[in-house]
C-alpha cells in the first residue's frame, strides 16, 4: 500500500520546467482546444457516457463550486491554483461576483487566459499571476477560498503546496480541489507508463490528502469520491481522438497525435481496472 507520495523533497527548477516544456506547446494547446474545448482542462463530471467532454469538464466547476457557495459572492476572493487557460476563475467570477487570483507556473498559459478574461469582460475581477504553489505571494489569511483542480499531481511536494493554500487562508475559509490520484493498494509502477508523459513526478491517494489536510487543523474534511468519472473521461477522450484522428492531424503535429494514440488507450486501461481514483475534496479552515 502507498500511504505518501514519492519524491517529497520539493518543487524543483527541473521539475518546473519540464511542466512548462509540456504544456507550453502549439500540439497540447491544439490538443486541449480540439478536443477538450479549450477553456476547462480537468477531468469532467459527466451525465452519461456519451456526453461533450467540454460540457462535463465545466460541470466539475460548477459542482466543486458548490462546496463553498456559501462563502462566495461580491465581497470574496478566490485564489485558483494552477489556473491553465482560467476556465474556473471566468465561471466563478461570472456566477459569484467574486475577485478571483489565479497564479498558474506558465506564463504562456497566462497570456492566454488574460486575452479570454478581457474578451469576456472579466479583467477587472481576475488577477492572473506567474508563480509556484511552493511559494505562494501572499500574506497569510487573506483569501476566502483556496481552489485547485487537478494540479497537485504535477508537484512533487504536495504537502508544501497544501500547507502554503491553508496559510493564505482566511480563518472560516475553504480549500477546494479535485486531484488524480491513485487507488490505496495501487503500486506506483503500475501507473508509470500512463503518467510519465504528462510531468507526473508521482501520485498521491485520497487517504494521503484526507490525513494532510486533518494534520494541518481544517475541519469538516470530506472526499466526494468520483472515480467512475474519470473512467468515463478517458474512455471519451480516447473515443475522440481515435474517430477524430485523420481530423486532428491538420490542427496537430501528426507526432504528437501518434502519442495521443498510444498514451490515452494506457489510461483507459488503468481507470476501467481500478488502479486511479478521482474526486473532490472540500475542508475548512476554524473561525477565529
Amino acid at each position: 500500500m502507498i500511504d505518501n507520495p514519492e519524491d517529497t523533497t520539493g518543487a524543483t527548477p527541473h521539475h518546473d520546467t519540464a511542466i512548462r516544456s509540456y504544456y507550453e506547446t502549439g500540439d497540447v494547446d491544439a490538443f486541449y482546444d480540439a478536443v477538450w474545448g479549450g477553456e476547462d482542462i480537468h477531468v469532467g463530471v459527466y451525465a452519461h457516457a456519451h456526453e461533450a467532454i467540454a460540457d462535463a469538464s465545466h460541470r466539475t466547476v460548477e459542482h466543486a463550486a458548490n462546496n463553498a457557495a456559501d462563502l462566495l459572492g461580491p465581497h470574496a476572493t478566490v485564489l485558483d491554483l494552477g489556473s491553465g487557460y482560467g476556465g474556473s476563475a471566468r465561471a466563478l467570477a461570472e456566477r459569484f461576483g467574486c475577485r478571483v487570483v489565479a497564479l498558474d507556473l506558465s506564463e504562456e498559459h497566462n497570456r492566454r487566459h488574460r486575452a479570454a478574461n478581457a474578451r469576456r469582460g472579466l479583467d477587472g475581477l481576475i488577477e492572473v499571476v506567474t508563480g509556484s504553489l511552493n511559494e505562494l505571494p501572499y500574506e497569510a489569511e487573506r483569501f476566502d477560498v483556496v481552489w485547485s483542480l487537478e494540479v497537485l499531481s504535477h508537484v512533487p511536494d504536495k504537502e508544501s503546496a497544501l500547507a502554503e493554500a491553508v496559510r493564505v487562508l482566511k480563518p472560516g475559509g475553504a480549500v477546494v480541489f479535485s486531484d488524480i490520484m491513485m487507488a490505496e493498494a495501487t503500486p506506483a509502477e503500475a501507473v508509470r507508463p500512463a503518467i510519465s508523459r504528462l510531468s507526473m513526478p508521482t501520485l498521491a491517494t485520497p487517504s494521503f490528502y484526507l490525513d494532510l489536510l486533518s494534520g494541518l487543523g481544517l475541519k469538516d474534511v470530506d472526499f466526494e469520491d468520483r472515480t467512475a468519472d474519470i473512467t468515463t473521461h478517458y474512455a471519451r477522450l480516447d473515443e475522440e481522438v481515435h474517430r477524430r484522428a485523420a481530423e486532428l492531424r491538420d490542427v496537430i503535429s501528426p507526432a504528437y497525435v501518434d502519442e495521443l494514440l498510444t498514451n490515452l488507450p494506457l489510461w483507459t486501461d488503468i481507470t476501467r481496472r481500478g488502479l486511479l481514483r478521482w474526486g473532490i475534496f472540500h475542508a475548512r479552515r476554524p473561525a477565529a
